[in-house]
């Protein structure tokens, strides 16, 4: 089969992420200029842009006659975690960290963690906890600290909520915000929310 001269690769355009981001993605994605287009290994350019952490997909098509186009899409972050070292990382939706951040972005709410590293699994359940609450209540949220998948502990205002794991999320928060109308209480247990406990 022959190949068009014409029909080679002569540019690569990358959308979908800050202009800032282009030139390493472009650089990663290594194309092999003057190839043609339909030569080229195209799952093999998105398996080396997606190695950035920060990506959280990456399509990679032709676009004739001489563009290799790459669209990527960026992971959102919607916790920061800090480990034991202090260290401060940022987790998309899917629990997966994936960069190391100098403070938690504005607007995304930190938590304490005793894992290092943190398993998706203990990411999953504090952000199972943090969309269960109602948005005022993640407004008084001052320190939430995951010792593991099925323990996670929050601090609303003066109260220490002890959550436990992400199952019944709704049960639990009616239980919490039940038992927050009480006086004096310092503790809220509602791991198991059926039989919650007020200390």
């Amino acid at each position: 089969m022959e190949f068009s001269p014409v029909l080679v690769a002569k540019s690569v355009r990358v959308e979908g992420v800050p202009p800032g981001d282009v030139f390493t993605i472009v650089g990663r994605a290594a194309v092999p200029m003057g190839t043609p287009l339909a030569k080229i290994d195209t799952r093999a350019i998105s398996r080396r842009v997606i190695v950035t952490a920060a990506l959280a997909e990456v399509t990679v098509s032709r676009s004739y006659p001489s563009t290799i186009l790459i669209s990527a899409t960026l992971r959102v972050p919607v916790l920061a975690v800090k480990n034991p070292q202090g260290q401060v990382q940022v987790v998309d939706s899917q629990g997966v960290a994936y960069a190391t951040v100098s403070a938690a972005p504005k607007g995304v709410p930190l938590i304490n963690t005793v894992e290092n590293p943190s398993s998706m699994e203990s990411m999953r359940a504090a952000i199972t906890v943090l969309r269960a609450l109602s948005s005022g209540q993640r407004g008084q949220v001052t320190n939430v600290t995951v010792v593991g998948p099925n323990m996670v502990t929050l601090k609303l205002g003066a109260v220490t909520v002890v959550w436990g794991g992400a199952s019944e999320p709704e049960l639990k928060v009616k239980v919490m915000t039940a038992l927050l109308r009480q006086k004096d209480v310092g503790t809220i247990d509602v791991s198991a929310p059926r039989t919650p406990v007020t200390r």
